[in-house]
Protein backbone atom coordinates (compact mmCIF):
# COMPACT_ATOMS: atom_id res chain seq x y z
CA UNK A 1 0.00 0.00 0.00
CA UNK A 2 1.14 3.70 -0.94
CA UNK A 3 1.61 5.78 2.11
CA UNK A 4 0.78 9.54 1.01
CA UNK A 5 2.93 11.92 3.09
CA UNK A 6 0.36 14.85 3.47
CA UNK A 7 2.16 18.45 3.11
CA UNK A 8 2.74 19.46 6.41
CA UNK A 9 2.72 23.63 6.93
CA UNK A 10 4.95 25.34 9.98
CA UNK A 11 4.00 24.39 13.33
CA UNK A 12 3.02 28.15 14.23
CA UNK A 13 1.17 29.18 10.38
CA UNK A 14 -2.00 31.60 10.94
CA UNK A 15 -4.95 29.95 9.00
CA UNK A 16 -7.96 32.02 8.80
CA UNK A 17 -11.05 33.75 7.25
CA UNK A 18 -11.13 37.57 5.29
CA UNK A 19 -13.71 40.21 5.32
CA UNK A 20 -13.99 43.61 4.86
CA UNK A 21 -16.42 45.94 6.75
CA UNK A 22 -17.95 47.59 3.61
CA UNK A 23 -18.88 44.42 1.67
CA UNK A 24 -20.21 42.43 4.60
CA UNK A 25 -21.32 45.01 7.54
CA UNK A 26 -25.45 46.64 5.97
CA UNK A 27 -26.48 49.21 8.61
CA UNK A 28 -25.50 51.85 6.20
CA UNK A 29 -27.66 53.99 7.78
CA UNK A 30 -27.93 52.70 11.37
CA UNK A 31 -25.87 53.98 14.74
CA UNK A 32 -24.72 57.38 13.21
CA UNK A 33 -22.62 55.78 10.34
CA UNK A 34 -22.29 58.02 7.56
CA UNK A 35 -21.92 58.53 3.74
CA UNK A 36 -19.30 55.77 2.59
CA UNK A 37 -17.88 56.94 -0.81
CA UNK A 38 -19.03 53.29 -2.20
CA UNK A 39 -22.41 54.73 -0.70
CA UNK A 40 -22.63 57.23 -2.76
CA UNK A 41 -21.23 55.88 -5.97
CA UNK A 42 -22.82 52.27 -6.07
CA UNK A 43 -26.11 55.13 -6.38
CA UNK A 44 -24.92 56.25 -9.39
CA UNK A 45 -27.57 54.24 -11.68
CA UNK A 46 -25.00 51.60 -13.73
CA UNK A 47 -22.07 51.30 -11.50
CA UNK A 48 -23.19 48.47 -9.68
CA UNK A 49 -24.51 45.27 -11.30
CA UNK A 50 -27.89 44.92 -10.90
CA UNK A 51 -27.80 48.29 -9.18
CA UNK A 52 -27.23 47.01 -5.81
CA UNK A 53 -25.72 48.08 -3.02
CA UNK A 54 -24.30 48.10 0.90
CA UNK A 55 -27.19 49.02 2.93
CA UNK A 56 -28.04 46.04 3.77
CA UNK A 57 -24.95 43.71 2.56
CA UNK A 58 -24.93 40.59 5.23
CA UNK A 59 -26.44 42.08 7.94
CA UNK A 60 -23.12 40.91 9.98
CA UNK A 61 -23.91 44.13 11.67
CA UNK A 62 -26.29 42.21 13.48
CA UNK A 63 -25.41 38.78 13.09
CA UNK A 64 -21.86 39.23 14.01
CA UNK A 65 -22.32 36.85 16.89
CA UNK A 66 -23.79 33.88 14.93
CA UNK A 67 -21.37 34.56 12.00
CA UNK A 68 -18.46 34.49 14.90
CA UNK A 69 -19.69 31.08 16.39
CA UNK A 70 -19.99 29.95 13.13
CA UNK A 71 -16.53 30.92 12.19
CA UNK A 72 -15.34 29.08 15.49
CA UNK A 73 -17.22 25.87 14.65
CA UNK A 74 -15.20 25.39 11.42
CA UNK A 75 -12.37 25.60 13.53
CA UNK A 76 -10.91 29.27 12.40
CA UNK A 77 -8.31 30.72 15.18
CA UNK A 78 -8.19 34.03 12.94
CA UNK A 79 -10.04 36.24 11.43
CA UNK A 80 -9.30 39.81 8.77
CA UNK A 81 -11.46 42.07 9.40
CA UNK A 82 -12.11 46.12 8.51
CA UNK A 83 -12.91 48.47 10.58
CA UNK A 84 -15.16 51.03 8.80
CA UNK A 85 -13.80 54.68 8.68
CA UNK A 86 -17.12 56.68 8.56
CA UNK A 87 -18.92 54.38 11.29
CA UNK A 88 -16.02 55.36 13.78
CA UNK A 89 -15.39 59.10 12.59
CA UNK A 90 -19.24 60.28 10.77
CA UNK A 91 -17.15 63.68 9.58
CA UNK A 92 -13.89 62.23 8.33
CA UNK A 93 -12.43 63.52 11.41
CA UNK A 94 -13.56 65.31 14.40
CA UNK A 95 -15.82 63.71 16.67
CA UNK A 96 -16.10 60.16 17.91
CA UNK A 97 -18.85 58.13 17.21
CA UNK A 98 -19.53 56.23 20.43
CA UNK A 99 -21.86 54.01 19.04
CA UNK A 100 -19.57 53.10 16.28
CA UNK A 101 -16.51 52.62 18.57
CA UNK A 102 -18.74 50.63 21.01
CA UNK A 103 -19.71 48.11 18.14
CA UNK A 104 -16.29 46.75 17.59
CA UNK A 105 -15.68 46.44 21.16
CA UNK A 106 -18.83 43.82 21.26
CA UNK A 107 -17.17 42.58 18.06
CA UNK A 108 -13.45 41.84 19.51
CA UNK A 109 -15.07 40.77 22.76
CA UNK A 110 -17.03 38.19 20.90
CA UNK A 111 -14.08 37.11 18.95
CA UNK A 112 -11.86 36.55 21.92
CA UNK A 113 -14.72 34.20 23.72
CA UNK A 114 -14.72 32.15 20.87
CA UNK A 115 -10.41 32.24 20.31
CA UNK A 116 -10.60 34.08 17.42
CA UNK A 117 -7.49 36.91 17.11
CA UNK A 118 -8.66 39.32 15.13
CA UNK A 119 -6.00 40.93 12.22
CA UNK A 120 -7.55 44.43 11.74
CA UNK A 121 -7.48 46.20 8.24
CA UNK A 122 -7.67 50.04 8.92
CA UNK A 123 -8.54 51.07 6.06
CA UNK A 124 -10.78 48.62 2.89
CA UNK A 125 -11.49 51.56 0.25
CA UNK A 126 -14.42 53.28 2.63
CA UNK A 127 -13.46 56.68 2.46
CA UNK A 128 -16.16 58.95 4.47
CA UNK A 129 -17.81 60.52 1.25
CA UNK A 130 -17.70 64.24 3.55
CA UNK A 131 -14.28 64.14 3.19
CA UNK A 132 -14.42 63.89 -0.79
CA UNK A 133 -16.94 66.35 -0.85
CA UNK A 134 -14.69 68.71 1.77
CA UNK A 135 -11.63 68.36 -0.48
CA UNK A 136 -11.52 65.63 -2.95
CA UNK A 137 -10.45 62.38 -0.28
CA UNK A 138 -7.04 60.98 -1.82
CA UNK A 139 -6.23 63.56 -3.57
CA UNK A 140 -5.44 66.32 -1.06
CA UNK A 141 -2.81 66.17 1.43
CA UNK A 142 -5.27 67.20 4.16
CA UNK A 143 -6.16 63.40 3.90
CA UNK A 144 -2.88 62.21 5.88
CA UNK A 145 -4.00 64.18 8.74
CA UNK A 146 -7.70 62.80 8.98
CA UNK A 147 -6.07 59.41 8.40
CA UNK A 148 -3.79 60.06 11.19
CA UNK A 149 -6.34 61.00 13.25
CA UNK A 150 -8.57 57.77 12.46
CA UNK A 151 -5.48 55.36 13.03
CA UNK A 152 -4.82 56.76 16.54
CA UNK A 153 -8.51 56.82 17.47
CA UNK A 154 -8.78 52.70 16.31
CA UNK A 155 -5.35 51.64 17.85
CA UNK A 156 -5.74 53.71 21.09
CA UNK A 157 -9.45 51.95 21.56
CA UNK A 158 -8.60 48.39 20.53
CA UNK A 159 -5.13 48.07 20.57
CA UNK A 160 -5.59 46.24 23.93
CA UNK A 161 -7.04 43.21 21.60
CA UNK A 162 -5.89 43.99 18.77
CA UNK A 163 -2.60 42.91 17.88
CA UNK A 164 -2.20 42.42 14.17
CA UNK A 165 -2.91 45.70 12.17
CA UNK A 166 -3.27 46.41 8.74
CA UNK A 167 -2.77 49.55 7.41
CA UNK A 168 -4.30 49.83 4.09
CA UNK A 169 -5.56 47.20 1.35
CA UNK A 170 -4.40 47.33 -1.90
CA UNK A 171 -3.49 50.69 -2.77
CA UNK A 172 -3.78 51.00 -6.36
CA UNK A 173 -7.65 50.06 -6.37
CA UNK A 174 -8.49 53.07 -4.28
CA UNK A 175 -6.10 55.64 -6.05
CA UNK A 176 -5.38 54.31 -9.77
CA UNK A 177 -8.82 52.40 -10.44
CA UNK A 178 -10.90 54.82 -8.42
CA UNK A 179 -9.40 58.09 -10.12
CA UNK A 180 -7.74 57.18 -12.72
CA UNK A 181 -9.38 54.83 -14.09
CA UNK A 182 -13.23 55.58 -12.84
CA UNK A 183 -13.78 51.91 -12.40
CA UNK A 184 -13.93 51.81 -8.23
CA UNK A 185 -15.47 54.84 -5.86
CA UNK A 186 -15.78 57.44 -6.03
CA UNK A 187 -15.46 56.92 -10.17
CA UNK A 188 -13.67 59.75 -11.47
CA UNK A 189 -10.81 59.63 -14.50
CA UNK A 190 -8.56 62.60 -13.87
CA UNK A 191 -5.25 63.16 -15.40
CA UNK A 192 -2.10 61.41 -14.50
CA UNK A 193 -0.21 63.55 -12.16
CA UNK A 194 -3.55 63.74 -9.77
CA UNK A 195 -3.86 60.32 -9.66
CA UNK A 196 0.04 59.81 -9.22
CA UNK A 197 -0.65 62.25 -6.05
CA UNK A 198 -3.15 60.05 -4.82
CA UNK A 199 -0.63 57.38 -4.52
CA UNK A 200 1.61 59.29 -2.39
CA UNK A 201 -1.03 60.47 0.36
CA UNK A 202 -1.94 56.91 -0.06
CA UNK A 203 1.32 55.78 1.31
CA UNK A 204 1.89 59.01 3.76
CA UNK A 205 -1.32 57.50 5.37
CA UNK A 206 0.32 54.25 5.76
CA UNK A 207 3.27 55.84 7.59
CA UNK A 208 1.03 57.51 9.71
CA UNK A 209 -0.33 54.14 10.79
CA UNK A 210 2.55 52.25 11.22
CA UNK A 211 3.45 55.26 13.54
CA UNK A 212 0.30 54.90 15.57
CA UNK A 213 0.41 51.71 16.18
CA UNK A 214 4.17 51.88 17.69
CA UNK A 215 2.88 54.65 19.75
CA UNK A 216 -0.40 53.54 20.86
CA UNK A 217 -0.40 49.60 20.22
CA UNK A 218 1.11 48.43 22.80
CA UNK A 219 3.10 45.49 23.85
CA UNK A 220 3.58 42.72 21.53
CA UNK A 221 1.47 45.03 18.25
CA UNK A 222 2.78 44.65 14.37
CA UNK A 223 1.90 46.02 11.60
CA UNK A 224 2.12 45.81 8.10
CA UNK A 225 0.85 46.73 4.75
CA UNK A 226 -1.50 44.76 2.61
CA UNK A 227 -0.89 45.19 -1.53
CA UNK A 228 -1.73 43.34 -4.59
CA UNK A 229 0.99 43.22 -5.95
CA UNK A 230 1.18 42.10 -9.71
CA UNK A 231 3.16 38.82 -9.89
CA UNK A 232 5.06 37.40 -13.06
CA UNK A 233 5.21 33.57 -13.52
CA UNK A 234 8.54 32.22 -15.33
CA UNK A 235 7.35 29.96 -17.93
CA UNK A 236 10.08 28.04 -17.54
CA UNK A 237 11.90 28.41 -14.38
CA UNK A 238 15.25 28.60 -15.86
CA UNK A 239 17.57 31.36 -14.82
CA UNK A 240 16.52 33.89 -17.85
CA UNK A 241 12.81 33.31 -17.23
CA UNK A 242 13.25 33.66 -13.83
CA UNK A 243 15.50 36.94 -13.95
CA UNK A 244 12.13 38.38 -16.49
CA UNK A 245 9.97 37.61 -13.71
CA UNK A 246 12.28 39.78 -11.39
CA UNK A 247 12.66 42.70 -13.67
CA UNK A 248 8.96 42.70 -14.28
CA UNK A 249 7.77 42.74 -10.48
CA UNK A 250 10.38 45.65 -9.75
CA UNK A 251 8.83 47.49 -12.91
CA UNK A 252 5.37 46.60 -11.88
CA UNK A 253 5.49 47.13 -8.21
CA UNK A 254 8.03 49.54 -7.40
CA UNK A 255 5.79 52.49 -6.69
CA UNK A 256 4.62 50.91 -3.20
CA UNK A 257 7.91 48.45 -2.26
CA UNK A 258 10.79 51.17 -3.14
CA UNK A 259 9.08 54.08 -0.94
CA UNK A 260 8.34 51.21 1.72
CA UNK A 261 11.63 49.17 1.90
CA UNK A 262 13.72 51.86 0.22
CA UNK A 263 13.22 55.16 0.94
CA UNK A 264 12.43 56.91 -2.05
CA UNK A 265 10.84 56.09 -5.27
CA UNK A 266 12.21 54.39 -8.25
CA UNK A 267 14.67 56.66 -10.57
CA UNK A 268 12.57 55.08 -13.44
CA UNK A 269 9.37 55.60 -12.30
CA UNK A 270 10.26 59.19 -11.40
CA UNK A 271 11.69 59.19 -15.11
CA UNK A 272 8.44 57.40 -16.60
CA UNK A 273 6.12 59.93 -14.42
CA UNK A 274 8.15 63.01 -15.48
CA UNK A 275 5.79 66.27 -15.09
CA UNK A 276 3.06 64.03 -14.08
CA UNK A 277 5.65 62.74 -10.92
CA UNK A 278 4.18 63.00 -7.46
CA UNK A 279 4.76 66.33 -5.45
CA UNK A 280 6.69 64.87 -2.05
CA UNK A 281 8.60 66.89 0.80
CA UNK A 282 11.70 65.66 1.86
CA UNK A 283 10.99 64.09 5.46
CA UNK A 284 7.98 61.95 3.57
CA UNK A 285 10.03 59.28 3.01
CA UNK A 286 11.32 58.80 6.43
CA UNK A 287 7.32 58.47 7.65
CA UNK A 288 6.43 56.35 4.55
CA UNK A 289 10.16 54.26 5.05
CA UNK A 290 9.17 52.92 8.80
CA UNK A 291 9.69 49.28 9.42
CA UNK A 292 7.25 47.18 9.33
CA UNK A 293 6.71 43.84 10.93
CA UNK A 294 5.42 41.75 7.82
CA UNK A 295 3.57 42.27 4.27
CA UNK A 296 0.34 40.86 3.41
CA UNK A 297 -0.40 40.35 -0.31
CA UNK A 298 -3.46 39.56 -1.63
CA UNK A 299 -2.77 37.13 -4.80
CA UNK A 300 -5.50 35.94 -7.14
CA UNK A 301 -4.07 35.72 -10.70
CA UNK A 302 -0.83 37.06 -12.39
CA UNK A 303 0.60 37.29 -15.85
CA UNK A 304 3.48 35.06 -17.53
CA UNK A 305 6.33 36.52 -18.13
CA UNK A 306 9.83 35.26 -20.30
CA UNK A 307 12.59 36.42 -21.39
CA UNK A 308 12.89 38.65 -24.38
CA UNK A 309 14.63 38.61 -27.34
CA UNK A 310 14.64 41.90 -28.59
CA UNK A 311 16.72 43.58 -25.78
CA UNK A 312 13.88 43.98 -23.21
CA UNK A 313 13.86 43.41 -19.75
CA UNK A 314 11.16 40.95 -20.10
CA UNK A 315 8.24 39.61 -22.51
CA UNK A 316 4.65 39.32 -21.12
CA UNK A 317 2.19 36.28 -23.04
CA UNK A 318 -1.02 36.44 -23.83
CA UNK A 319 -3.80 34.65 -22.54
CA UNK A 320 -5.48 32.10 -25.16
CA UNK A 321 -9.20 32.55 -25.27
CA UNK A 322 -9.85 29.18 -23.64
CA UNK A 323 -7.15 29.30 -20.82
CA UNK A 324 -9.10 28.63 -17.19
CA UNK A 325 -10.90 31.58 -15.42
CA UNK A 326 -12.93 32.04 -12.23
CA UNK A 327 -16.27 33.50 -13.20
CA UNK A 328 -15.07 36.63 -12.82
CA UNK A 329 -13.15 37.10 -15.54
CA UNK A 330 -10.27 38.97 -14.46
CA UNK A 331 -9.12 36.20 -12.42
CA UNK A 332 -7.13 33.79 -14.61
CA UNK A 333 -6.43 30.60 -12.76
CA UNK A 334 -2.70 30.55 -11.64
CA UNK A 335 -1.62 29.02 -8.96
CA UNK A 336 2.22 30.00 -9.55
CA UNK A 337 1.58 33.90 -8.15
CA UNK A 338 1.43 32.26 -4.24
CA UNK A 339 4.99 30.86 -5.09
CA UNK A 340 6.19 33.39 -7.19
CA UNK A 341 4.63 36.23 -5.37
CA UNK A 342 5.83 35.51 -1.58
CA UNK A 343 8.89 34.39 -3.19
CA UNK A 344 10.02 37.63 -5.27
CA UNK A 345 8.46 40.04 -2.95
CA UNK A 346 11.09 38.43 -0.37
CA UNK A 347 13.84 38.66 -2.97
CA UNK A 348 13.21 42.04 -3.48
CA UNK A 349 12.21 44.03 -0.95
CA UNK A 350 13.50 41.94 1.68
CA UNK A 351 10.12 42.00 3.14
CA UNK A 352 10.63 40.19 6.69
CA UNK A 353 7.45 37.94 6.61
CA UNK A 354 4.61 37.01 4.31
CA UNK A 355 0.95 36.14 5.04
CA UNK A 356 -1.61 35.87 2.09
CA UNK A 357 -3.94 38.15 3.34
CA UNK A 358 -6.56 37.07 0.56
CA UNK A 359 -6.79 34.59 -1.89
CA UNK A 360 -9.80 32.64 -3.10
CA UNK A 361 -12.40 32.82 -5.70
CA UNK A 362 -15.21 34.59 -7.66
CA UNK A 363 -17.92 31.86 -8.66
CA UNK A 364 -22.15 32.03 -9.45
CA UNK A 365 -22.82 29.60 -7.00
CA UNK A 366 -26.20 28.21 -6.84
CA UNK A 367 -28.20 27.99 -3.63
CA UNK A 368 -27.92 25.12 -1.17
CA UNK A 369 -29.70 21.85 -2.23
CA UNK A 370 -30.24 19.84 0.97
CA UNK A 371 -28.21 22.03 3.35
CA UNK A 372 -25.31 21.35 0.54
CA UNK A 373 -23.36 23.48 -1.78
CA UNK A 374 -20.79 21.57 -3.85
CA UNK A 375 -18.21 24.53 -4.92
CA UNK A 376 -16.09 21.51 -6.27
CA UNK A 377 -14.26 24.10 -8.23
CA UNK A 378 -13.23 26.64 -5.58
CA UNK A 379 -12.43 23.22 -3.02
CA UNK A 380 -10.02 22.48 -6.08
CA UNK A 381 -8.56 26.06 -6.70
CA UNK A 382 -7.76 26.71 -3.25
CA UNK A 383 -5.97 23.17 -3.08
CA UNK A 384 -3.56 23.72 -6.16
CA UNK A 385 -3.16 27.32 -4.63
CA UNK A 386 -1.91 26.01 -1.22
CA UNK A 387 0.19 23.75 -2.96
CA UNK A 388 1.92 26.07 -4.18
CA UNK A 389 2.48 28.31 -1.13
CA UNK A 390 3.61 24.94 0.74
CA UNK A 391 6.59 25.29 -1.95
CA UNK A 392 7.44 28.38 -1.35
CA UNK A 393 7.63 27.54 2.30
CA UNK A 394 9.68 24.43 1.71
CA UNK A 395 11.92 26.94 -0.72
CA UNK A 396 12.52 28.98 2.61
CA UNK A 397 10.37 31.70 2.07
CA UNK A 398 9.38 33.54 5.22
CA UNK A 399 5.74 32.71 4.90
CA UNK A 400 3.55 32.86 8.34
CA UNK A 401 -0.16 32.41 7.32
CA UNK A 402 -3.11 32.21 4.73
CA UNK A 403 -6.30 33.91 5.09
CA UNK A 404 -9.53 32.46 2.94
CA UNK A 405 -10.93 35.38 1.01
CA UNK A 406 -13.71 35.14 2.20
CA UNK A 407 -15.34 34.32 5.06
CA UNK A 408 -19.09 33.86 3.34
CA UNK A 409 -20.26 35.57 -0.11
CA UNK A 410 -20.56 39.39 -0.08
CA UNK A 411 -21.02 42.65 -1.72
CA UNK A 412 -18.14 42.16 -4.46
CA UNK A 413 -18.04 45.94 -5.13
CA UNK A 414 -18.73 46.89 -8.98
CA UNK A 415 -20.20 42.89 -9.52
CA UNK A 416 -22.69 43.19 -6.72
CA UNK A 417 -24.35 40.50 -4.79
CA UNK A 418 -24.54 37.92 -8.29
CA UNK A 419 -20.50 37.05 -7.97
CA UNK A 420 -19.50 34.93 -4.70
CA UNK A 421 -16.47 34.60 -3.24
CA UNK A 422 -17.56 32.71 0.32
CA UNK A 423 -16.94 29.61 1.64
CA UNK A 424 -19.90 30.35 3.31
CA UNK A 425 -23.31 30.49 0.93
CA UNK A 426 -25.54 33.83 2.22
CA UNK A 427 -28.86 33.87 1.14
CA UNK A 428 -29.73 37.74 1.05
CA UNK A 429 -33.33 37.19 1.27
CA UNK A 430 -33.16 35.18 4.94
CA UNK A 431 -29.48 35.83 5.86
CA UNK A 432 -29.07 32.13 6.10
CA UNK A 433 -25.59 31.47 6.24
CA UNK A 434 -24.72 27.92 4.58
CA UNK A 435 -21.12 26.55 4.53
CA UNK A 436 -20.17 25.54 1.69
CA UNK A 437 -18.44 22.28 0.39
CA UNK A 438 -15.16 24.27 0.44
CA UNK A 439 -15.77 25.46 4.19
CA UNK A 440 -15.78 21.67 5.59
CA UNK A 441 -12.53 20.83 3.80
CA UNK A 442 -10.72 24.36 4.75
CA UNK A 443 -11.83 23.71 8.13
CA UNK A 444 -10.21 20.42 8.38
CA UNK A 445 -6.61 21.66 6.37
CA UNK A 446 -7.11 24.51 9.54
CA UNK A 447 -7.58 21.64 12.10
CA UNK A 448 -5.05 19.89 10.40
CA UNK A 449 -2.40 22.58 9.60
CA UNK A 450 -1.94 20.13 6.36
CA UNK A 451 -3.01 19.89 2.56
CA UNK A 452 -5.99 17.46 2.31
Amino acid sequence: MIIHQKPTFPKNFVWGFATAAPQIEGAGREDGKSESVWDRYARQPGTIHNNDNLDVACQHYHLYKEDIALMRSLGAKNYRLSIAWPRILPGGDGAVNQKGVDFYHRLFDTMMENGITPWVTMYHWDMPQVLEDRFGGWRDRRVVDAFANYAQTIVKAYGDRVKNWITLNEISCFTYYAYGTGVKAPGLKLPEGIVNQTYHHALLSHGEAVRAVREYGGPGARVGLTDNALVGVPVTETAEDIAAAHAYFIEANCRTFEPIYRGHYHPDYLQSAGANAPRFEADDFKLISQPTDFLGMNLYSGLFVRAAQNGAKYEILDFPPSYPQADNTWQKIMPQVLYWGPRLAVEICGAPAIYITENGCGYNDAPPVNGEVHDLHRRDLVRNYLGELHRAIRDGVPVEGYFLWSFMDNFEWDEGYARRFGAVYCDYQTFKRTPKLSARWYSKVMAGNCLL
